[in-house]
């Protein structure tokens, strides 16, 4: 059996995405930014999953703002980023970049330092036959993370060229938010011309929460423009709006200047 997945949708004003990753075997369950709580505990129960643990992928309080609730709850120990210490309270288990998570078992997640969003914003990588990437407010569905609030763009850069864009290409992502229709929309704002963008907004456009497909990054690929670096359309684009950019950018200009616009987009 393979490890199972509960993706949780509460329907809030920060259209939030939270995650029960159980292992099949004991029935032991880690909880990602739990922010609605009860509705992550009712899950867990409704599954016959024990919450044994909760990871925090960064220290928004829109992600840790259930922690103390779902602890005193079930006594999970929380888990996060070394970085977040004093940011995130009570944290019970400090991560840093290759430590594994395991859960129950037989199930084990593989942790990714990803600043960027913020610098203690840490992934989870399940490996193996079935990859999948929880990823917080560092990769959206069709977009990228803004960096408002204790984050660098140019940091983000690096974890998308480094490690985001080595990952296979089955990888399936697991954000922190549904944002893939207007993601979707700024894509087709930048690169008009890219038919996978435009068949996947027609296909979400009046979707969102668990209706809202799960991408693969080879479909990211496709239609993520902060992965379309080297789009002839994209950067003639850019050219056009931003007249101080290079006339031959590299990706990080033009990566920074997608982010600078997706900002007031």
């Amino acid at each position: 059996m393979d490890l199972l997945i509960e993706r949780i949708w509460p329907g809030n004003r920060w259209r939030n995405y939270h995650y029960l990753l159980a292992c099949p075997h004991t029935g032991e369950a880690l909880a990602i930014d739990p922010l609605d709580w009860e509705l992550c505990l009712r899950t867990a129960q409704t599954r016959g999953w024990t919450i044994t643990q909760i990871f925090n992928t960064h220290e928004h309080q829109d992600h840790i703002g259930g922690n103390e609730q779902l602890r005193a709850a079930t006594g999970a120990r929380i888990l996060a980023h070394a970085a977040a210490v004093g940011r995130i309270p009570h944290i019970d288990h400090t991560l840093s970049a290759g430590d594994v998570i395991q859960i129950g078992a037989t199930e084990t997640l593989r942790v990714l330092d990803t600043p960027g969003h913020t610098f203690a914003h840490a992934c989870l990588l399940r490996v193996g036959t079935h990859p999948k990437l929880f990823c917080g407010d560092t990769l959206f569905s069709a977009g990228a993370g803004n960096c408002h609030n204790g984050g660098d763009p140019e940091a983000l850069y690096e974890t998308f060229i480094h490690q985001l864009a080595t990952l296979p290409d089955d990888t399936e992502v697991y954000p922190g938010h549904d944002y893939m229709a207007r993601n979707l929309a700024f894509t087709l704002d930048r690169e008009p011309g890219n038919q996978a963008a435009s068949r996947q907004l027609q296909a979400v456009e009046r979707l969102e929460g668990l209706e809202t497909p799960v991408t693969t990054l080879a479909e990211e690929r496709q239609f993520n423009s902060f992965f379309r670096l080297q789009s002839d359309e994209i950067i003639e684009g850019l050219k056009a709006t931003l007249p101080t950019l290079s006339a031959q950018p590299d990706s990080k200009a033009v990566f920074l200047a997608l982010r600078r616009l997706r900002n007031d987009w």
